[in-house]
């Protein structure tokens, strides 16, 4: 007899979604395969690690382990935000952001506008490969070619300035030149990798678009103007949306390796403040603090932004 309770169609029905599942799951057993590692990675050395926030919320004893080290709730939160450090850590982390956002982030867009406009393929692929290049070399090399050209003993800049001025400048010392030293670095470094999503983004304007401008009378500066960018906002929008969840995240090697005692008062965020605190002073539940206020900061940036983003029609991240 045919069943016709509505339990049983739900039953029915959920059976077939079942078989369809695994009829599906039988004919891509291999794309399966090839997505394994991936998932492994994520789990491995993103979520499970997330047990290790924990930390933040306990006075962790080595010698007593995880679990037995006493639960102290938000002390560690508390004795960071009213700690002296902690306005200057955030002035300078959010100043570094700021200006990060203000040059840096424009900049591969400009690039990217530019080369698109390149119509020789041969002499456009050599500069995109020379201007990805930099991407692939090590902090630690940056850093050295930079003290090498503005170091005072005998760096061709201050040789240079020397000559022509009869002055030398400190930049590596100079608090006010640390800032823009940082920001030239990011900017020479990860500029050109930076156009690869914008190019591939300009690759798939509609080529009428401009075709309608011509017959508009509009010259090449107006087609730039009016078509490519507009073209492409919606990746702009969601690369910012991305950018603002890495407000309070400088990086740390980088700040690393451009401090010293001369300019450490504006070179101190929270990146290097976690590392003092948590590896050289051993202060490990204070430091999880720390990196879990950033973490935490930066969700709520990303939903903001993307709330706002999508209140003013552009399409979110989500």
């Amino acid at each position: 007899m045919e069943q016709t309770s509505a339990d049983g169609k739900v039953f029915v029905r959920k059976a077939a979604s079942e078989s369809r599942v695994l009829r599906r799951s039988r004919r891509d057993k291999w794309l399966y395969l090839l997505l394994l590692p991936g998932l492994l990675y994520f789990l491995v050395f993103k979520y499970v690690p997330m047990w290790g926030v924990a930390l933040a919320f306990k006075n962790y004893q080595p010698f007593l382990g995880f679990w037995k080290s006493e639960w102290v709730g938000l002390e560690n939160f508390r004795n960071f935000f009213q700690n002296p450090d902690f306005v200057k850590l955030m002035r300078n982390t959010l100043l570094l952001s700021f200006y990060n956002l203000l040059f840096f982030f424009p900049a591969p867009i400009v690039l990217a506008l530019l080369l698109n406009e390149v119509r020789i393929s041969l002499y456009k692929r050599a500069v995109q490969t020379l201007i990805y290049v930099p991407h692939f070399i090590s902090m630690v090399i940056v850093a050295s070619i930079t003290y090498v050209f503005l170091t005072t003993e005998g760096g061709v800049v201050n040789v240079l300035l020397e000559q022509y001025t009869g002055v030398k400048i400190n930049f590596l010392a100079d608090p006010d030149w640390f800032r823009p030293l940082i920001i030239l670095q990011t900017i020479w470094k990860e500029c050109g990798w930076g156009t690869i999503i914008f190019l591939a983004a300009l690759a798939g304007v509609d080529a009428e678009q401009y075709e309608a401008a011509i017959m508009d009378g509009a010259n090449r500066w107006r087609q730039i103007w009016h078509i490519t960018p507009p073209s492409i906002r919606s990746t702009i929008v969601i690369l910012l949306i991305l950018r603002m969840g890495d407000v309070l995240d400088n990086g740390f090697e980088q700040i690393y390796l451009m401090t010293n005692a001369l300019n450490r008062e504006v070179a101190d965020v929270f990146d290097t403040y976690v590392y003092l605190m948590g590896i050289t002073q051993g202060a490990f539940s204070y430091s999880t603090a720390v990196g879990l206020f950033k973490s935490v900061v930066g969700v709520i940036l990303v939903f903001g932004s993307n709330y706002l983003a999508r209140k003013f029609g552009q399409s979110g991240i989500y």
